[in-house]
């Protein structure tokens, strides 16, 4: 339970997170237990009696938790509870904050006022009021009693934050940075000690991990052989069928941005007739170029399948953001600041952005702008499992059809 963090004393925790990491720890303590069992040659257990107890201690601990969690929610809604806080700083790191304090009354936090160099004494925000400088804030720790300094300095008076954290711990009073740098850092930077000397990476991404990186390659090997076997008949009556309506190559190659930006080509049964703009034009739901059978196949992403060949050869994932055309590669990252962060992950057959409404043609800079997040919150998010909820996603989309799909 520790190792899965169900004994942290945090205020703030979703359910639902409670609710993986307990079916997370009570799996991961019986497979241990009934592995040492095993090597010490114990036969005396009964396998019925580990299967009930596992569903019995889930269903007690989801009981308890929940009542318990609820009760607590219920009492600090009512005043009961509460956790006394003082800010330091104000700023829109301060407003945020205040901003989701009021917003969580089950979270227990209360404001008592706010520090700032600012003269704005007397001011308020959402009824907290600026009680005085960050120089009083010596004299009022000797007067008052909070539980906790939360410092919401603006990134421009970080030269004070050391003199703060002083007082603060001279005080014993446990306090809190809330960092003014979220426009530059996302909200789970990855950080790293370097004997001794903290470094913040700027972007957490779990496949630089060589572990994970070996976990989705293998998964993709074995993916992108599994799907080339499966999908091995319908392949052979689209190459007939391609052949047989449109002059032409079976395959259309297209050179995208691939790991790191750097260009591959990339493979699709071919659905137009070729023209010149192959290359630098979106298709759109009335395009002229796409033939008869074209549209079909666009239509139900049976085009795609010569990707798992990109995905054998490496060049691809199964899940990851889309490659995009070299031309429109060049094109929004002039536009969109964070557009060259989604390739630092493998393009995919399927991605996030793909499963959650930002598919086929952008014909506003809002939509590449959603898709871009979705595919960096993605990267920022990996795991085995958000990877088969997306490729679950995406075979429901083949029997429910995807307006986007054209």
């Amino acid at each position: 339970y520790y190792l899965f963090h169900l004994y942290d004393p945090k205020r703030v925790t979703s359910r639902k997170s409670q609710i993986v990491n307990i079916f997370k720890a009570n799996i991961v303590g019986i497979l241990y237990c009934t592995a040492a069992m095993y090597f010490v040659k114990d036969s005396n257990y009964a396998r019925l009696f580990i299967g009930i107890f596992v569903i019995l201690n889930i269903v007690a601990e989801l009981l308890f938790r929940l009542l318990s969690t609820t009760a607590l929610r219920h009492l600090r809604k009512r005043g009961y509870n509460q956790h006394h806080i003082l800010l330091v700083g104000y700023g829109r790191t301060a407003e945020g904050y205040i901003d989701r304090i009021l917003s969580h009354p089950e979270w227990g936090y209360v404001v008592h006022g706010i520090l700032d160099n600012g003269k704005r004494n007397g001011k308020s925000y959402r009824n907290v009021q600026i009680i005085g400088n960050i120089d009083d804030l010596e004299g009022i720790l000797t007067n008052h009693t909070y539980d906790e300094i939360a410092i919401t300095l603006g990134i421009d008076q970080y030269d004070q934050l050391e003199s703060i954290v002083s007082v603060t711990e001279r005080f014993g009073i446990h306090t809190k940075f809330i960092p003014d740098y979220n426009n530059i850092i996302p909200t789970i930077p990855y950080t790293e000690d370097l004997d001794g000397l903290p470094i913040i990476h700027v972007r957490n991404v779990p496949l630089t991990n060589s572990f994970n990186k070996f976990v989705k390659r293998s998964m993709d090997i074995v993916g992108s052989i599994f799907c080339i076997i499966l999908f091995s008949l319908p392949m052979l009556i689209i190459s007939i069928l391609i052949k047989l309506t449109s002059p032409g190559p079976l395959i259309f190659k297209q050179e995208r941005d691939g790991l790191h930006a750097k260009p591959f080509m990339m493979y699709k049964f071919r659905s137009m007739r070729v023209n010149d703009g192959q290359d630098t034009a979106w298709s759109t739901q009335q395009d002229s170029r796409k033939t008869a059978f074209g549209t079909f196949i666009r239509k139900y992403s049976l085009d795609e399948f010569p990707q798992f060949w990109n995905v054998l050869k490496g060049d691809m994932s199964v899940v990851g953001p889309r490659p995009h055309m070299l031309a429109h590669t060049e094109q929004y990252s002039q536009l969109i600041d964070e557009y060259m962060v989604r390739h630092f992950v493998k393009p995919g057959v399927t991605g996030w952005a793909q499963v959650t409404g930002y598919r086929g043609e952008t014909k506003e800079l809002w939509q590449m702008e959603g898709r871009v997040k979705r595919d960096i919150w993605y990267m920022e998010h990996w795991s085995i499992w958000l990877d088969l909820r997306i490729i679950w996603m995406t075979f429901k989309t083949i029997f429910v059809h995807d307006k986007n799909a054209y």
